[in-house]
């Protein structure tokens, strides 16, 4: 199962690539960042309720259950829309492979903080050589993409 995670964890990078494109065209269809963005979402809306109704075993959780979560764990769908928004405003400006390299470098950098710190439930796991040294490796790696 953990090589199928690694493949799933492949095709997530594959697809948010094409992600990047199908919502810039979207935009310049639309001719509005905003709408693109909640089409975009709406679309994925549908998918994950399609996903709920045949998938999920578990009982629907109750109000009071939903009205007792921390605000902070809300922030997932705010995030979600800024990383949408934001690709469709600056993806055709800088191109995918430099906006891809910069987001890899991005998650790679704060991944390696919410490891050390063990921030938002994860497990601490602290930076060491090895981290940075791929740390370094990568965003060297990205400077010769960004160089074109």
């Amino acid at each position: 199962m953990y090589y199928f995670f690694l493949l799933l964890a492949f095709l997530i990078g594959v697809t948010n690539t094409f992600q990047s494109g199908v919502n810039s065209q979207l935009r310049q269809a639309t001719q509005n960042p905003i709408l693109s963005s909640i089409i975009s979402f709406a679309t994925g809306l549908c998918v994950l309720l399609i996903c709920y109704l045949f998938f999920n075993k578990d009982s629907v959780p109750s109000f009071e259950t939903v009205r007792s979560i921390s605000w902070w764990k809300w922030l997932g769908g705010v995030f979600g829309a800024f990383y949408v928004l934001t690709v469709i405003l600056i993806v055709k400006d800088i191109g995918p492979a430099n906006l891809l390299c910069l987001i890899i470098a991005g998650q790679l950098v704060a991944g390696v903080l919410i490891d050390h710190f063990g921030w938002v439930g994860f497990t601490v796991h602290p930076i060491n050589v090895w981290r940075v040294a791929g740390i370094l490796l990568i965003i060297g790696g990205g400077v010769l993409v960004l160089k074109n």
